[in-house]
């Protein structure tokens, strides 16, 4: 997943961020030109970013790091839901026949979105503020670690996040206030989330008062050399004190009333089949997080589908390499297996990714028209995180002075596994997959900003795990090990889709899915669990992955046979990349026009 919009994904766990369109289109009627939606749509962004500041801090738009508004109150949904509903009425002004393609597509994409936003309200998602997964009470740590999107360069940079961190507590106290209304209307956690929250909130980090020891003093400690000794010694009270006063009592109040109050009335249930109207809230999820009209049930069978095919490949590996157990068997076989990990030092990692990148290069110009000017890099993760870190592409600037950042933790080179998932990581977090879709999105200027710097999961991650498909046509996976491991991430995408569907419709429990995974997935049983009840705290989330990428499979096979000798992959690759993420109904619209045009 994309480390930037892990920060973004708290926003979902209290408005759910993505967009999606219904069959019908609004009425669109005669009146504003082709310009006006461009003002529309930049009148859209500008003001969501005010709303949603901590989006602006994380592109760089400092105008407002000094605002946390509180956007779990009752006052705050309410004029944002009037907010999405002006923006709306003045898209009915605008005749839509009369737009360009492209213009079309931008239409389509906010009118998505104005939908989708004003939807989810139905279904009350404030009732749960934040989960073990996701949330503003995890992310803040980060922002405030010095090390993170909040800079800490200026004085007024200093002085922003004081202001930031005055205004935490009233939304710790509305997330309880939320919490306390969601066991009202019996809209709660399962039980085995709650008890994973419990100790974050007390996390030491972040509840310390040795101070230097704590997360949140992080900008102190590395205060900027050319602050004179009066003005750091100045900050480091004020933060000393904001520390103690008020992000200490506002995590342990949250932590005691996780504990007393919430944790005996949370459910001993799993999925949302189980809470009142559940059902039509993981079908809103559900179409929300895909972008499709696919139900669960549908999706649930495909997932069936597509794990009992991967199986059959993985047999076929299994085969290839001498194993004679079973195939559950050889998943734990090859976690320890020393040929799956043929590295000693860190170096030897980083240059096998590198080889990687060597051997794709020149096929990149076959397959892309069109290619970043962002530059890039392969580096370890840093050793402060590198323990709990994921691999992970951090993205570059929109002007390419930042490259963009592939980081692979390497805590121990001896122990890493290939089968794990080494050239398919790389072509999903790196090139041609996170590094080609986000910088070419960023890079194009003629794109309203709500899409230079917007995602939708269907279709960022579906596109990097349509790249792990390429890995045979870019050379790759001719290694058993390695096709091993594009096979593993690959199931992992496929047992998403039936334990998601199956523990929210009521059809798996928790322990039946972590076994289910197990079966299917070489993790150990903690990381299984880690994935469940990730599956459980943000439903319909995990199906985004595969549902985008056999959407663009599908669609690159359609072309084909409709186009035949026509048909020209690298022309393919650059129409799916060219006005950044989209719903998949709007990118199949787009699409169907583009292939149009090519006959």
């Amino acid at each position: 997943m994309r480390a930037f919009y892990k920060l973004l994904l708290f926003v979902w766990l209290v408005l759910n961020v993505s967009c999606k369109k219904g069959d019908s289109p609004m009425v669109k009627n005669v009146g504003f030109n082709t310009s006006d939606l461009d003002t529309i749509a930049a009148g859209y962004y500008e003001e969501y970013l005010k709303m949603y500041p901590l989006e602006a801090t994380s592109q760089g738009d400092e105008r407002y790091n000094d605002l946390l508004p509180n956007n779990l109150s009752q006052e705050f949904i309410q004029n944002e839901i009037a907010f999405y509903s002006s923006i709306q009425n003045q898209l009915k002004t605008v005749d839509y026949e009369s737009l360009s393609n492209d213009q079309k597509v931008v239409f389509d994409v906010l009118e998505y979105t104005l939908i989708d936003k004003q939807e989810r309200y139905a279904y009350h998602p404030e009732y749960i503020p934040f989960t073990q997964f996701g949330g503003l009470p995890l992310d803040f740590p980060m922002l405030g670690s010095g090390s993170g999107i909040q800079p800490f360069k200026t004085e007024k940079d200093y002085d922003n996040w004081l202001k930031r961190i005055e205004l935490f507590p009233v939304w710790m106290d509305s997330a309880i206030e939320n919490f306390r209304a969601g066991i009202k209307n019996n809209v709660v956690l399962p039980k085995s989330l709650v008890i994973k929250m419990i100790p974050q909130m007390k996390a030491g980090e972040i509840t310390t008062l040795e101070i230097d020891k704590n997360i949140f003093y992080g900008p102190i400690k590395n205060i900027p050399k050319d602050f004179k000794p009066v003005t750091a010694n100045k900050y480091a009270k004020l933060y000393q004190d904001a520390i103690k006063s008020k992000l200490i009592p506002a995590y342990l109040k949250m932590a005691e009333f996780l504990e007393k109050e919430y944790l005996p009335k949370a459910r001993s249930t799993d999925g949302y089949n189980a809470l009142p109207n559940g059902n039509n809230i993981y079908a809103y999820y559900v179409k929300s997080w895909t972008t499709t009209n696919k139900t669960p049930d549908a999706i649930h069978k495909t997932g069936l589908s597509e794990v009992e095919r991967l199986r059959g490949e993985m047999e076929k590996v299994k085969n290839q390499v001498g194993f004679k157990g079973s195939l559950e068997e050889f998943l734990n076989f090859v976690k320890t297996d020393p040929k799956a990990m043929p590295y000693k030092t860190s170096k030897e990692v980083l240059a096998g990714f590198q080889s990687i990148l060597d051997k794709i290069t020149p096929k990149l110009k076959t397959m892309f028209n069109v290619t970043p000017k962002t530059p890039f890099e392969i580096r370890q993760t840093e050793k402060y995180r590198e323990a709990s870190a994921s691999a992970e592409y951090i993205q570059g600037s929109p002007d390419g002075k930042r490259p963009g950042i592939f980081y692979t933790p390497i805590p121990d080179p001896a122990k890493f596994n290939v089968t794990s998932g080494m050239e398919s990581l790389f072509l999903h977090e790196a090139i041609p997959g996170h590094h080609y879709q986000i910088s070419l999105q960023q890079e194009n200027l003629k794109l309203p900003k709500f899409l230079r710097f917007g995602w939708i999961g269907a279709y960022g991650e579906g596109w990097a795990l349509y790249c792990e498909s390429l890995g045979s046509e870019f050379g790759l996976y001719t290694d058993p090990y390695q096709k091993m491991g594009s096979l593993s991430d690959e199931m992992l995408r496929a047992v998403r889709l039936v334990i998601d569907t199956g523990i929210h419709t009521g059809q798996m429990s928790r322990e039946e899915a972590i076994k289910y995974f197990l079966s299917n997935v070489a993790y150990d049983e903690a990381g299984a669990t880690a994935e469940v009840e990730r599956y459980m705290a943000m439903p319909g989330q995990a199906l985004s992955y595969k549902t985008g990428a056999m959407k663009i499979r599908e669609l690159r096979e359609k072309y084909k046979n409709q186009l035949g000798k026509k048909f020209n992959i690298a022309d393919f690759h650059d129409a799916v990349l060219s006005q950044g993420c989209l719903p998949l109904q709007v990118l199949e619209r787009k699409m169907d026009l583009w292939a149009k045009d090519v006959k």
